[in-house]
């Protein structure tokens, strides 16, 4: 049986190892206005290339829209 996380509420097979690798799946790394909350706490940009993922985890991806 695979280990899970949740990404933006739904189930996922953890597949990659850090959170960087999680949000390159998802999105362009490189995309202003992401952010990105660990278990309910904002992890900073420059932490995400460092901060490995563990099964059970709870990972929201959010990106930023204009709009009115």
């Amino acid at each position: 049986m695979p280990e899970l996380i949740r990404v933006n509420g739904e189930e996922a097979a953890l597949e990659v190892a850090t959170v960087a690798e999680l949000v390159a799946s998802h999105v362009a790394v490189e995309a202003r206005g992401i952010a990105v909350a660990l278990n309910g706490a904002v992890l900073p940009r420059a932490k995400w290339p460092e901060t490995r993922l563990t099964a059970g985890d709870r990972v929201e991806i959010v990106r930023a829209r204009q709009g009115g």
